[in-house]
Order: C-alpha cells, then structure tokens, then sequence
C-alpha cells in the first residue's frame, strides 16, 4: 500500500482542495489589499510617495523570494509545516499592518505577507502527495486559479472598505481570513506528506535572496528612477552577477536550493519560459484595463469609472479562472497539460487581438478581461502538472516554487514594459492625464506578441513518455 493510499484514506479530499484553496486566495488577497489605497499612502503613512511605493514592491519582491525557498523547504521537512509558517507569518503581518501608521513597520508588515505567497506552490505540491490520480487535474487548476481570484475579489473588497470604514480594517479582515486558514490548515490537510532526505541550503537561500532582490527592485523601481540612474544599474548587474555566481555554487553543491541540472531538463526549462511569457500576458492586461476604466472621459480613451466600479468589471476574470478548473481537469485527463497550456495561450492572444479592436465600452473590456481569465485559469493549471510530471516527487515542492518564481518574473517584467509605455505615450502625446490611445494599443500589442510566445514555447514541450500517476510522471504502485 502506497502512501498515498494511506493519505487519500484518512483525508477527505474535498476538504483538503478546500483547505489549500482558501488559503491561495489569502495569500493573493494580501498582493492587491493595498493598491485602492495607494494614492492616499503618503498621507496615512506621514511618508513620500517614494517612500510608500515601496509598500507595494517590498511584497512583490518577498512573494517572488518566498516561492522557491518555501518549495525546498517543504521537500525537506513537510509541505504542511511550512505552509503552516507562512500563514503565521502573514497573520503576524496583517496584525502589523493593522497596528501601524507609520512607513518602517507597514514595509515590514507588508514583507511577511508577501512570504505567504509560497502557500500557493506548495499547495499544488500536496495536492501530488494527497488526492488520487484522477482527482489531481482538477484540483491543481482550481488552487493555480487562486492567484487570480484573490486579486481580483481583493480590489473590490478593498476599495469598498477602503471607502466606508477605516482604512486598518482591511487589515483586520485579512488577519481574521488568514486565521481561518490557519485552522482549517492544521485541521483538514494530512500532517505526513513525503518529504526527502538531504540538507538545506543555506548559502543558496542567501545566494537567491540577495540575487532575486537587486534584479526584481531595479526592474519594479526602474521606472521610476530611470533606467540609467546608478540605483537601477548597481541593483541590477549586482543582482544579476549574484544569481550567476549563485548558479555555479547550486551546480557544485550536493543538496541544492534548485537542482539547476532537473531545471535544465526540456520539459521543465520550456515550462519555466512559457510561464514567463503568461505571466507577462497576465499582468499586461492587469495594468491596462483598469486605467482605460479609471481615466477620466475627457482623455478619450478612458471610462472615467471609480475605483469601486472599475473593480466589479474586473473582477470576473478571476472568478472565471476558478470556473475553468473543472474543464481543466477535463482536458488535461484527456490530452494532457500540454494541449491545456497551448489552448490558454491561444485563448489569451484571441482576447489581446478582440482588445485592439474593442476597448471603447464597459462592456467590450468586461468580455475580454474575462476571456483573459479563462486563458490564465487553463494556462496555469498546465504549468504545475507539466513540471510534476518532469521531476521527482521528492523535488515538487522546490519545482512548483521555481515555477511560481518565474510567473512572478514575467509580471515584474510586464508592470516595467507596460508602464514604461504608457508613461512614454503620456509625455510623448503632451497629456497631463494619463497614456493615449496609441500608447495603450502598443501595450494590448505587447500582451498579444507574450501570448503568442508562450504559444510557440509550448509546441515544443515534450510529452511525457512514461506511465503516469494523473499528471504524466513515471510512479510505482
């Protein structure tokens, strides 16, 4: 009897996806529960605006770290434990948050709810120890949807209390949810998922933090202080020759952080890529759609929709992520992860190409954005089976969190691309009130051109070739 039998047997697997997906919506909600309040930071923060920015970055760049550590982490002394110690310290940082009223300790707070984001990976990663093959399809596309529909409930959920009722409440609410995943974590989900034998890497954590936080700060700051001011240059070749020379320590070692050598492998290092292009996809349409809501009519191109409604019209791409996880699970049984991603990708770049010729009603954006959620919910329900089924199960932990790392990379590198476009379309069509339009079709164009990149990637991703425990990995029964 195998030991996932045992699991599957004492846990109730519809409890346990529950449990595992609640908690990726935590995780998500703290990415967004910040952004309505943004341009008030500065005067609830008695801060610069400089300075403020940093409250959105400081978690970006935590939820990008956290993933692949927590992953490696997880393989070595339980996916349940760690996962565990991230949602205490996000209910740790909710609580901050709430308290502070002051820059250094919202950053502070902001940092440990950004750490939390590893729940999500490691989620996906249970779900491989825990639930019966034919379960397996579903269940990860619906906790890879939690990405999307935690932000996309947060924004409307956060501006609605961020005009009624003080502004710590949001915090307050976020703490009370993290807790009830908390519970419902050490209660429904099996305490004895695999785990494997080795030694933790502790210099490849330090090589990866220090590499991961030049590169991603010059790329979310550089924007904003110019790409050839000193700051974003050291940050980033310093971040950049950190992640090399951390490279060659991870080849040399005998228990990697990443097993660089698994990484290379086909199916993992295309996966990697594709993902980067989604993620690009992802978040290009993320940074568009709510400025042409938001802008004011009298640009002519914006709706000049408030924030609370701008919200609302985006919040069904998130729910129809979750919706497409039954489909999904479908496809994937059937055909695989690999159709599933090219069919994501394909319905991505069909809705880019609708956006270039619809963005001038609610309506018209309200179909694409969620014709966007329904590419992203089958794309990222592909990528977690298509790397399980190209490693070991001792490395899904580590595996999953690279590959959420390199989603993270692909919307770091689209929030530099895309606003740097429409700030270059602002100044370039002398508007003193947002992008034009030419400057919003060349953004749409370059969410287009990331779609059809993560099309071409996957068409060259090998199938799998061995039996298969639901994903397409070789297992012994």
């Amino acid at each position: 009897m195998t030991d996932r039998t045992l699991l599957t047997r004492t846990a109730n697997p519809n409890l346990v996806v529950a449990a595992l997906a609640l908690a990726g919506v935590s995780a998500a909600f703290m990415q967004t529960i910040l952004i309505p309040l943004q341009p008030r930071l500065p005067q609830l923060l008695n801060a610069t605006s400089e300075g403020t920015a940093w409250v959105i970055t400081a978690t970006l760049v935590a939820a990008a770290i956290s993933s692949p550590i927590a992953g490696r982490l997880g393989d070595l002394y339980g996916k349940r434990r760690i996962a565990m110690v991230l949602l205490v310290l996000q209910l740790l940082g909710a609580i901050l948050a709430a308290l502070s009223d002051t820059l250094p300790p919202m950053i502070i707070a902001r940092v440990l709810q950004g750490m939390a984001a590893g729940v999500i990976p490691l989620g996906i990663a249970i779900l491989r120890d825990v639930l019966p093959p034919r379960r397996l399809g579903s269940a990860i596309a619906l906790v890879s949807a939690t990405l999307g529909v935690g932000g996309a409930l947060g924004l409307p959920i956060s501006a609605l209390v961020a005009d009624n009722l003080d502004w710590h409440a949001l915090s307050w609410i976020a703490a009370a949810l993290t807790a009830i995943c908390l519970v419902l974590y050490a209660v429904l989900v099996p305490a004895n998922t695999s785990r494997t034998a080795g030694r933790l890497d502790i210099i490849g954590i330090a090589g990866l933090t220090v590499g991961l936080v030049g590169s991603l700060i010059a790329v979310s700051r550089g924007g904003e202080w110019g790409w050839a001011d000193p700051r974003t240059l050291t940050l980033l070749i310093g971040g950049i020759v950190v992640l090399c020379a951390w490279g060659v320590f991870e080849l040399r070692t005998t228990d990697p952080l990443v097993d660089l050598r698994v990484t290379a492998r086909g199916p993992v290092l295309l996966t990697n890529l594709a993902s980067i292009a989604m993620g690009f996809a992802l978040f290009a349409s993320n940074i568009v759609f709510p400025q042409l809501l938001a802008l004011p009519t009298t640009t002519g191109i914006g709706l000049g929709l408030s924030l609370l409604i701008a919200a609302l019209v985006l919040a069904p791409s998130g729910l129809a992520m979750m919706a497409m996880a039954p489909v999904a699970g479908r496809i994937q049984r059937v055909h695989g992860p690999k159709p599933l991603l090219i069919a994501g990708a394909v319905v991505i770049a069909i809705s880019y190409g609708g956006a270039l010729l619809f963005h001038a009603t609610l309506w018209q954006i309200l179909i694409v954005n969620t014709l966007v959620g329904v590419g992203i919910g089958l794309g990222y329900a592909a990528m977690p089976a298509l790397i399980m089924q190209a490693v070991p199960a001792s490395e899904t932990g580590a595996a999953n969190g690279l590959n959420a790392l390199m989603r993270s990379l692909g919307t770091s590198v689209a929030a530099a691309v895309i606003g740097a476009v429409l700030a270059q379309s602002a100044m370039t069509g002398g508007s003193d009130t947002g992008p034009t339009e030419s400057g919003f079709m060349l953004a749409l164009a370059l969410g287009l051109a990331a779609a059809v990149v993560c099309i071409v990637i996957a068409a060259f991703i090998p199938r799998a070739q061995t039996p298969t425990d639901g994903l397409g990995a070789k297992t012994t029964r």
